[in-house]
């Protein structure tokens, strides 16, 4: 059975916080070690490389999760669960942009009567965009997985990171052959998405996706 969808990506667009942030520091608490504590410090140069252009932004990103997840490994499903609401409660939620939170409800109301369902797609882990997704009444979250066996993490993922064509291929199977009526994003990774859509909306864009917006006349909010 086809839906009518709209979806929106997470970090940057939905808040101004960053979920790998609030996953090291869950890790530091709950699950501490020389590693994490020095998490952040031994990737500086690829952190530099990307910022320059160098080193291609998306590999970044995908390599920078693939290796937080190394420092979940042993945390059973429940515990990523309760990280994912409290990643959600303590630092995306607080950091919410209303600019984006808004723009997205009103385009649910404005499709209400048609069944539309509201999706999340976001590079992030599988745990917190459901629990980012049940704080704005979304039907379902696309993320990024994480790999068990048995109930326990393997500190791998367990499928590629749900970025650039990835989620956009993501949010089409889930769509099924219906109409992506509205798709929001806040950067270039989120080009193919919001191509995919009727309705595209940057929102608060970085610099790439504000010249693409403006180039193909779409919404820009923030």
């Amino acid at each position: 059975m086809t839906s009518a969808v709209i979806v929106s990506d997470m970090d940057g667009t939905l808040t101004t916080a960053e979920t790998w942030r609030g996953v090291l520091d869950w890790v530091k608490v709950n699950r501490p070690s020389g590693a994490a504590q020095r998490f952040v410090t031994v990737r500086l140069p690829l952190v530099f490389l990307a910022k320059l252009g160098i080193t291609n932004k998306e590999r970044f990103r995908a390599r920078w999760l693939s290796d937080l997840a190394t420092l979940l490994r042993g945390a059973t499903e429940a515990e990523l669960n309760a990280m994912g609401e409290w990643v959600v409660e303590q630092y995306l939620w607080p950091a919410r942009r209303t600019s984006g939170l808004t723009a997205v409800a009103d385009a649910v109301a404005r499709a209400a009567t048609s069944g539309v369902q509201l999706l999340l797609a976001t590079g992030g882990y599988q745990q917190v965009g459901d629990a980012f997704a049940r704080r704005i009444g979304a039907v379902a979250a696309l993320g990024t997985p994480l790999e068990f066996v048995d109930g326990v993490a393997t500190g791998r993922l367990a499928g590629a990171t749900q970025s650039g064509e990835q989620k956009a291929a993501a949010v089409s199977r889930h769509a099924a052959g219906g109409d992506i009526l509205a798709a929001f994003g806040d950067t270039a990774a989120d080009i193919p998405l919001l191509a995919a859509a009727q309705r595209a909306v940057a929102v608060a864009p970085d610099k790439q996706l504000r010249e693409e917006a403006a180039r193909r006349g779409w919404e820009i909010v923030g």
